[in-house]
């Protein structure tokens, strides 16, 4: 709990009635562990080992264990365990929980256990740190296992099956889950409305252990069971855990669809609940923007437009632009120049693929006009390796997008003549075309006006009206704009064209 939370619940606490006896000897009393209190938490952080001995001597102020007591150890434990003093951490927390059958109410209890634990969980950093919070987690149990509060004993079983899921102790991780799932269930076997935050909280641990061992099936079957949870009201970084394990699954699947859309409602929830992993999963939204060959920028949305230029993603947003645009040799320098994009083992796994799309693009427009070309020449071109050049060729042929033959001797490709016939008959297909929009333009058309002809020449144009050929040093011939013979309109118009013959 903060100091600010200590301070409400002290107010709220305190007792307004119309007592006019002379109290000032008890007054005085805790007026004075008040001040004792408020100056060790003045010295927390300039001398933090004298402010936990002016903590761990408040219970001994009291004649009976109160909130005071109370206070004076929660800080303690959180200054010791600040300091790796794991052991004394654990002797007083163990004190601590003395307090909380009669001490203090059962509402300022469960919500300060609550708060320390968190505090320790996210204090974590070692081996040893891990070890004294598996002591915290399992004196809370113990402690609380009389007291009948089933809140509190849910709350502490799903932080330390979290702790099992970070140490990848599946094996304990899968015992308490099933225990957890059966709290949730009411006596005939059926899920407990009352308690779909909890099972949602527990369908999360489930789906990031299947998504770490890459049980896809499992997963698959508890990511669809806990998206039909309507009884809760999660804490929106439940659903981006839920939804980020689901996009990873759906990538595995090469389902790029719905691989991004579950990826946009995890950053959404991420951002809700402010956590830092939103960035991650913005990276992974623009990998899968790629991978669908999208030219839809994924920035473009009210929610992502904020992170545009944020320094954390900008590699991405380069890489993005590059591929969109195919431009090959920027996006192998942008990799280059920024190696901690591959440092996430998911994008390190899927990028490969962006490439490889990135490069096949390339190679079949660079070898497009050619017949015949070396695996050399594509490789200095795109300036990759010729076994990539030939595993790509190998690709295209095998896909029935290119029709040669491999050389491997010499390192060449020679187009089948099928191709060189396709593409022949393709143009003549093409000329065919525009020869028949110049008819239908020309041959079928009014022709020049009399007010067109006399612009272009006036008396001199007559010398050009004729249907015959006519010419010296060459052949001849004509080339008719206008009706034909018997149009109501007027002759034609004749224009001579001649070729010399050197």
């Amino acid at each position: 709990m903060s100091d600010d939370d200590d301070f409400m619940q002290d107010s709220d606490q305190e007792q307004y009635d119309f007592e006019y006896e002379d109290d000032d000897e008890e007054d005085a009393g805790d007026v004075g562990i008040e001040n004792k209190y408020y100056n060790a938490k003045q010295m927390k952080g300039d001398n933090p080992d004298e402010a936990i001995q002016e903590f761990l001597g408040m219970p001994a102020l009291e004649d009976e264990k109160g909130d005071w007591g109370f206070k004076g150890l929660k800080q303690a434990v959180k200054l010791e365990y600040k300091l790796g003093r794991y052991d004394k951490a654990i002797e007083h927390y163990t004190e601590l929980l003395t307090y909380v059958k009669s001490a203090v109410t059962r509402n300022y209890s469960e919500k300060s256990i609550n708060n320390m634990l968190d505090f320790i969980e996210k204090g974590a950093e070692d081996e040893k740190a891990y070890h004294c919070m598996e002591k915290f987690y399992s004196q809370t149990l113990e402690s609380f296992q009389s007291t009948n509060n089933e809140r509190l004993w849910l709350k502490t079983n799903i932080k330390l099956a979290r702790l099992w899921l970070d140490r990848r102790e599946y094996t304990q991780l899968v015992k308490l889950v099933r225990e957890l799932h059966r709290a949730c269930q009411k006596e005939d076997g059926t899920d407990d409305p009352s308690k779909g935050t909890y099972a949602l909280e527990i369908y999360a641990l489930e789906i990031q252990m299947y998504a770490d061992t890459r049980n896809n099936k499992r997963l698959k079957a508890l990511y669809q069971r806990a998206l039909k949870v309507r009884s809760a009201v999660p804490h929106p970084k439940i659903m981006g855990i839920i939804r980020e394990c689901g996009g990873k699954m759906h990538m595995s699947e090469e389902n790029w669809k719905e691989a991004q859309t579950d990826f946009f409602e995890s950053f959404r929830n991420y951002d809700e609940a402010g956590s830092l992993q939103r960035i991650q999963v913005l990276k992974y939204l623009v990998l899968t923007t790629m991978l669908m060959k999208s030219d839809i920028n994924p920035f473009e949305s009210q929610e992502t437009k904020p992170y545009k230029n944020d320094p954390r993603i900008s590699a991405m947003t380069d890489l993005v632009d590059a591929y969109q645009q195919n431009d090959i040799h920027r996006y192998e320098s942008i990799l280059q120049n920024n190696k901690d994009v591959l440092a996430d083992p998911f994008i390190a796994e899927n990028i490969d693929e962006v490439t490889r799309s990135l490069r096949t693009t390339g190679v079949t427009k660079l070898i497009a006009p050619y017949t015949r070309f070396t695996l050399a020449f594509i490789a200095k071109r795109l300036k990759i390796s010729v076994t990539e050049v030939q595993d790509i060729v190998s690709f295209l042929i095998l896909d029935k997008k290119l029709e040669g033959k491999i050389n491997q001797e010499k390192g060449t490709v020679e187009m089948d003549s099928r191709s060189d016939v396709n593409r022949t008959h393709a143009l003549q297909e093409w000329t065919s075309a525009i020869g028949a929009l110049s008819r239908t333009i020309l041959d079928e058309g009014d022709g020049f006006k009399i007010d067109d002809s006399q612009s272009l020449g006036g008396s001199s144009m007559a010398g050009l009206l004729s249907t015959g050929n006519r010419g010296s040093g060459g052949a001849g011939h004509a080339a008719g704009f206008g009706k034909g013979k018997g149009s109501k309109k007027g002759m034609g118009f004749g224009a001579q064209v001649t070729s010399t013959v050197n």
